[in-house]
């Protein structure tokens, strides 16, 4: 059984200028950005002009290490310094079922599991320690 482990790290529409920063300074090389708007629209859940330039999610690859980033989207609380979450990439939906499951004892559920466009299976939970950690699947990965 193998699993992945990765910081996330959270802005409130600067994502893109932290991941120039962080590529610079670190030495990492970007591996790859996606908008709110590079998404497939919803009609239940429209999006501002502003939302749809916000970065949904960037990769940037330093060394070994995967860093990951997210501008918040509208409505989500956002509190400098207070921005890292984990994303856990399991391989089997299962073991993500489990780990969601363990993780929401005592935690919120923030996004319930779900198929997505990215992953058979993501959630979001809070623990009740009040870390974030999101789970994702390996879209390659079918069940």
């Amino acid at each position: 059984m193998s699993i992945g482990l990765n910081p996330y790290l959270f802005f409130n529409g600067n994502t893109g200028e932290a991941v120039q920063f962080y590529e610079k300074a670190l030495g990492g090389k970007v591996m790859g950005i996606t908008t709110f708007g590079d998404m497939p629209a919803d009609p239940n859940y429209p999006l501002s002009d502003d939302m749809k330039n916000r970065v949904m999610h960037a990769h940037l690859k330093v060394g070994d290490a995967d860093l990951m980033f997210s501008d918040t989207y509208d409505g989500m609380p956002y509190q400098p310094g207070e921005t890292v979450q984990i994303a856990v990439h399991p391989k089997e939906e299962a073991r993500a079922r489990e780990i969601f499951a363990a993780l929401e004892d005592g935690g919120q559920v923030i996004v319930p599991l779900h198929k997505t466009d990215w992953t058979p299976l993501y959630g979001m939970v809070k623990d009740k320690f009040g870390v974030n950690f999101h789970i994702n699947v390996s879209g390659e990965q079918q069940q």
